[in-house]
């Protein structure tokens, strides 16, 4: 692998797996990533076969920490409950056994809006900020990670808190109901400002860190959100699932 990488890291998700040795001392790739489509069959043997494939292209040598992203709420000793992106047959599986079997090598596998929140508290747009940092993903849905101090609460679900009248907070608030119902960026930013009082009233964070797609134009729906804690679009993006899974098998 790499010299100046000291992890690996993996993003599965719906519509590709992607793999990047990471450097923790910068927070960012070592070198180019690799992307593989998602099988349209996502079975676990199919996925998991995939991130072989990308741990054997790096030559990534079992002891290295190796961390995978994944799209559900992640228990270690304990299977799968819920899937909403992949096949339905991961429900059930334990997926660190599973990953460890087929790959030949230890992993640690956690969330995917965890591994984001992770990676944007250790190099991003949370960095050194003391007490409770909530981030969000907006996009098809409300992801959310809470870090204390720098300590993961792991599989929080805060995107489906109800919003009085509304309901869910994510069909009220993700950024593909802005899209769907063509929403003018003032008129998501008050379905937000909604969202993120809930979680000011329940949590009290000390910063909100906004990543998803959408956040690269925060500046057209930030000034809408109308709230007291400072809130700020993430850094790392696209790179956040990868460097905070490496991250997150570092700790081990």
């Amino acid at each position: 692998m790499i010299e100046t990488a000291q992890a690996f890291g993996i993003d599965i998700g719906g519509s590709g797996i992607k793999g990047a040795p990471v450097d923790l001392g910068e927070g960012k790739f070592a070198c180019e990533r690799l992307r593989i489509p998602t099988p349209e069959e996502s079975t676990p043997i199919a996925v998991a076969g995939i991130v072989k494939q990308i741990l054997d292209h790096y030559e990534v040598e079992d002891g290295t920490p190796i961390g995978i992203a994944f799209p559900a709420p992640v228990k270690p000793g304990r299977p799968l409950d819920f899937m909403a992106n992949l096949d339905q047959s991961w429900v059930g599986v334990d997926i660190n056994e599973l990953m460890c079997e087929q790959t030949g090598r230890t992993v640690h596998v956690v969330n995917d809006a965890d591994a984001a929140g992770l990676a944007e508290a250790q190099f991003g747009a949370a960095k050194d900020v003391k007490g409770l940092v909530i981030a969000t993903t907006l996009g098809t849905g409300i992801g959310t990670a809470l870090i204390m101090n720098g300590v993961l609460v792991p599989n929080t679900e805060l995107g489906h808190l109800l919003l009085d009248d509304k309901g869910d907070s994510e069909k009220y608030a993700a950024d593909s109901v802005r899209s769907a119902k063509e929403l003018t960026w003032k008129k998501w930013g008050k379905r937000l400002t909604k969202y993120y009082h809930l979680l000011e009233h329940y949590f009290s964070p000390d910063i909100f860190v906004v990543g998803g797609g959408v956040s690269k134009k925060s500046d057209k729906f930030f000034p809408y959100i109308d709230i007291k804690t400072p809130i700020v679009p993430a850094q790392l993006l696209n790179d956040a699932g990868i460097v905070g899974a490496a991250y997150y098998a570092s700790t081990f």
